[in-house]
């Protein structure tokens, strides 16, 4: 036990000073019921290079998205981040203290943060935006909480293209505080109507776009009704990209919009870190969650960045805070401004038409298969698609085959059996023509 840098006296001498015999009467506050008394099924003790041996084998188990044709979406998209990102994210002058309260040495992390603010107004379509969330579904769970805020009601209205995900946070994150959650069913075809749940009661309505099927809409015309009752519609963006080609949220009428940004700078990595958007109308500013940065200018007139607002627990009363988040995801965010200033506008919209020509070509090729039948009229670079097998069977053959084929409904549905076929399939610009053709060969020989 070299790693441990007390000796038994050590310990001896700490127990007597907080008056105790043994480390179990530290814990004598535990009922016994609630104690482990059992023994861990591991071994005793291993080397280091036995340890990196063990965790190498369960890693190579693992069917990493980049090492095989790939085509899993549902929230987390594989995209090309350029070399340079991962280089810059790395230089010392963003490697200071995670918290830039001290502005005057922390200008290039509030300039960085300032710029993807920026960003991500002008991506949205927005008037202001804080300097990033946790994740996506974070985003979306303090949007809620916000929208009761600003509108002082209870009823949410959560639409059935909401990933379930996010719906789950949202619904975890506002069970003890009162809110009335109404949940559609899941949207499978794109064709609900949530007008008739909003009434004079409701804080806001949340809504998808794309949704977690794929479906693309216009809600303008939600907005509106949302709009006459005096409720807020929060648009949730689970893949950015797609706000190079599809209209933004900021012009269909939405208050909050708030997303995932991973797809920018960030590549999958079982499960994170990623980042979350937050903009949302300047006049509801002071409701928002998180930090905001701004610019300024010191005594001699030079341009300069500050935290403008940041009206989180540690900085005033609790109970007055705006969020518990107590951070942004500042090397993410980061790598998105980076990524995003690396394509500039005219880039950002070409590689969103690029993903949409490729998930475009790749639909076409699998709705022609026997018994496979497309269920999107429009969709950005991800679709869903109903099989006569059970979608997670086929994705299980298909993985044995080296592909990775999509991500089945059930896995994020379990207990909806009319999902049980329905195979959720994206193609960004890392599919390149040769494994949209071994999806459609595997997917046919799987289903023949």
């Amino acid at each position: 036990m070299r790693y441990l840098p007390l000796t038994d006296s050590d310990r001896q001498a700490m127990l007597a000073r907080v008056g105790v015999s043994s480390i179990d009467e530290l814990f004598c506050d535990v009922p016994p019921s609630a104690r482990f008394d059992g023994g861990y099924d591991l071994p005793d003790h291993m080397s280091e290079m036995e340890v990196g041996r063990h965790i190498s084998a369960l890693a190579a188990r693992n069917m990493a998205a980049g090492s095989v044709p790939s085509f899993l979406g549902a929230g987390a998209y594989r995209h090309h981040v350029p070399a340079s990102v991962d280089h810059l994210i790395q230089r010392g002058e963003f490697l200071t203290a995670y918290t830039p309260y001290q502005p005057e040495i922390s200008q290039g992390t509030l300039q960085a943060l300032f710029e993807f603010q920026s960003q991500v107004a002008l991506m949205t379509d927005m008037e202001v935006a804080n300097a990033s969330m946790y994740d996506g579904a974070t985003a979306c769970a303090e949007a809620v909480l916000m929208a009761r805020r600003v509108t002082r009601r209870k009823k949410v209205v959560l639409s059935g293209g909401l990933h379930p995900h996010y719906r789950d946070v949202t619904e975890t994150q506002s069970g003890y505080l009162g809110t009335e959650i109404l949940g559609a069913a899941a949207d499978l075809r794109g064709e609900e109507d949530l007008s008739g749940l909003v009434d004079d009661g409701t804080a806001c309505v949340v809504v998808q776009n794309p949704s977690v099927f794929g479906h693309l809409h216009d809600y303008s015309a939600l907005a509106a009704q949302c709009h006459e009752k005096g409720a807020l519609l929060v648009v949730v963006v689970a893949e950015v990209m797609s706000l190079g080609a599809v209209q933004p949220p900021g012009a269909m009428g939405a208050d909050i919009v708030v997303g995932e940004g991973q797809s920018l700078g960030n590549p999958l990595g079982f499960g994170g870190p990623y980042v979350g958007l937050f903009a949302t109308r300047q006049k509801f500013v002071r409701q928002m969650p998180g930090r905001l940065c701004g610019q300024t200018v010191d005594d001699d007139g030079r341009r300069g960045w500050v935290l403008t607002m940041s009206t989180r627990e540690q900085h005033i009363r609790r109970e007055k805070a705006t969020s518990n988040i107590c951070t942004n995801a500042g090397l993410c965010a980061l790598a998105f401004t980076i990524h995003a200033a690396l394509l500039g506008e005219a880039g950002f919209a070409e590689l969103a038409q690029l993903n949409h020509a490729t998930a475009s070509a790749l639909a076409d090729r699998l709705r022609r298969i026997d018994g496979v039948e497309l269920l999107n009229n429009y969709f950005f670079n991800e679709f869903a698609l109903a099989l006569p097998k059970p979608a997670g069977a086929v994705v299980s053959a298909l993985a044995e085959r080296g592909i990775l084929a999509g991500v089945p409904a059930s896995r994020l549905y379990p207990d909806d059996p009319a999902l049980a076929n329905v195979l959720l399939v994206a193609a960004t610009e890392c599919n390149i023509e040769a494994e949209c053709i071994a999806l459609a060969d595997g997917l046919a020989e799987v289903l023949g």
